[in-house]
């Protein structure tokens, strides 16, 4: 594969689904204006030649895409050939920025399909005024909520749902929609952000339709349900070893980035979420479905700094180097964290500043 062909219209870390056995794996994608290469990354470099290359040029892709129950931020794009990849994103936004340029280049030739593009990703917007979290509380509450009971499809009942055209009427006669169009736009932003499920044959294909717009069914036989509701059940124990606690502050960025081990000092790509109130880094394995943090740290009266550029810092294990920062707790534990540029970096050590 060329390296050559073209600028780099987009490049970072997403997780690939393994094409024999279905594991899933980091690799650092680089998107040009006819493929998408992916490489694996060894001691915090990517290692040259590609692992493999998607060639865009009659590809279809499937944005959001719900096949897997437990990774909702995924791209499926599917080829020529009819090979399938599944690619996930860190966040509803790094989603949609890869989804849309990744449209744009296989649509390169077709300036009006592209302009479509802008429009759809340029109207999608909330109301300032409006938060997500705001309208699930709203929809939780017992005396003016959505109550939740159990509704047929094809035969079968499903416990605690409700239907799509009742959301749209409850989303409108809470004013926190104008129409029906822009509650179904509202509706679909719910389930994209994974605070409702669609339920049973229905709200399930519309999703697999793969139509921007028509996620979410302003329909009487369409149902669905609040995703806490099918949250898997931990056991008392597991429990206690992380704090829900730690867990309970608002998001305030996320993103891929390498990361140090401590004990083998080998380097692995991590799901990193900063959270304030309380302040807490934690950071997430992507390679498991395990929605549970595999470490994290207390950010009162931590310290941030950027590492030299130029040769291997101090403290780093192996030939890494470049954008690379480092994080001592209070109880003096170093972490050693590599972003994938130099702004990136700058951008977690501000984001981080604010909270030590």
């Amino acid at each position: 594969m060329e390296e050559e062909e073209g600028g780099v219209l987009k490049e970072g870390f997403l997780v690939k689904r393994g094409h024999i056995v279905h594991n899933w794996k980091a690799r650092w994608f680089v998107l040009r204006q006819n493929t998408l290469l992916y490489y694996k990354l060894e001691g915090g470099r990517r290692a040259t030649p590609p692992k493999g290359h998607i060639l865009l040029d009659g590809c279809t892709i499937t944005c959001p895409c719900l096949e897997y129950e437990n990774r909702p931020l995924l791209i499926k794009l599917k080829t020529r050939t009819s090979t399938e990849y599944f690619l996930e994103a860190c966040s509803r936004e790094e989603r949609d920025a890869w989804a849309f340029e990744i449209t744009g280049a296989i649509h390169a030739g077709q300036p009006g399909k592209v302009q479509q593009l802008h429009i759809l990703k340029n109207s999608f917007k909330l109301p300032p005024h409006i938060s997500l979290h705001r309208i699930v509380d709203k929809m939780h509450d017992s005396s003016c909520g959505i109550r939740p009971s159990p509704n047929m499809e094809q035969g079968s009942t499903y416990k605690k749902t409700f239907l799509g055209s009742s959301l749209v009427d409850w989303l409108i006669s809470n004013s926190f929609a104008a129409s029906r169009l822009e509650a179904v736009t509202l509706a679909s932003m719910l389930m994209e952000e994974n605070f409702l499920r669609p339920v049973g044959a229905r709200s399930m294909g519309a999703i697999r339709s793969g139509d921007l717009v028509e996620q979410f069914l302003d329909d009487s036989t369409a149902l669905y349900t609040f995703a806490e509701s099918y949250k898997k059940k931990i056991s008392p124990k597991e429990e206690i070893s992380l704090s829900t606690v730690e867990l309970s502050g608002m998001v305030v960025k996320q993103g891929y980035l390498a990361k140090q081990g401590h004990k083998r000092k080998n380097w692995k790509v991590r799901r990193f979420v900063l959270r304030k109130d309380p302040a807490f880094l934690h950071y997430y394995d992507p390679s498991k479905e395990d929605n549970r943090p595999v470490g994290g740290l207390s950010l009162r009266g931590s310290l941030v700094s950027a590492l030299e550029d130029n040769g291997v810092p101090t403290g780093v294990k192996g030939n890494v180097q470049g954008n690379l920062f480092k994080v001592i707790t209070k109880d003096d534990t170093h972490y050693y964290i590599q972003a994938s540029s130099k702004a990136e970096r700058s951008e977690w050590i501000e984001a981080i500043k604010h909270l030590t």
